[in-house]
C-alpha cells in the first residue's frame, strides 16, 4: 500500500466534518461505557455498552457472523469483541467520509437562467 493511498483513506476516516462528529460520538459514548461500568454499582448488568453496538452496527455483526470461522474460543473472547467494535467504527466512518466526498464532488447542475 502506498503513502497516497493510505493519506486518501485517513482523510476519508478523520478528514471529514461528518466522520469527525461520529467518531466524536463514538468517543463519547465509549467514556461514558466506561464511568458507567466503573464506578457506578447495577444491582444487575448494565446495558450501557448495548449502545456502542448500536453506532457500530451493522458492520460490527458482520465481524460477529464471520468470527466463527476463528473458533469459538476467539470469537467469544473480549478481545475479539474489542477489535471488533474498533474496526466496524472505522470502517463507518471512512463510508461516511466516502459518502460525503461523493456528495460533495457530484456535477452539480447549471442554474436555468445560466443555461
Amino acid at each position: 500500500m502506498n503513502a497516497g493511498r493510505l493519506t486518501g483513506l485517513a482523510r476519508l476516516t478523520f478528514g471529514n466534518r461528518a466522520s469527525q462528529v461520529y467518531l466524536g460520538l463514538v468517543a463519547a459514548v465509549t467514556v461514558f461505557v466506561a464511568a458507567d461500568t466503573l464506578f457506578v454499582p447495577h444491582q444487575d448488568a448494565s446495558f450501557a455498552g448495548v449502545w456502542l453496538f448500536f453506532l457500530a452496527a451493522p458492520t460490527v455483526f458482520v465481524f460477529f457472523m464471520d468470527g466463527g470461522v476463528f473458533g469459538d474460543g476467539v470469537a467469544g473472547s473480549a478481545a475479539f469483541a474489542y477489535a471488533a467494535l474498533i474496526l466496524s467504527v472505522l470502517i463507518q466512518s471512512a463510508a461516511l467520509g466516502a459518502f460525503v466526498r461523493l456528495l460533495r464532488d457530484r456535477p452539480r447542475p447549471a442554474h436555468p437562467r445560466e443555461a
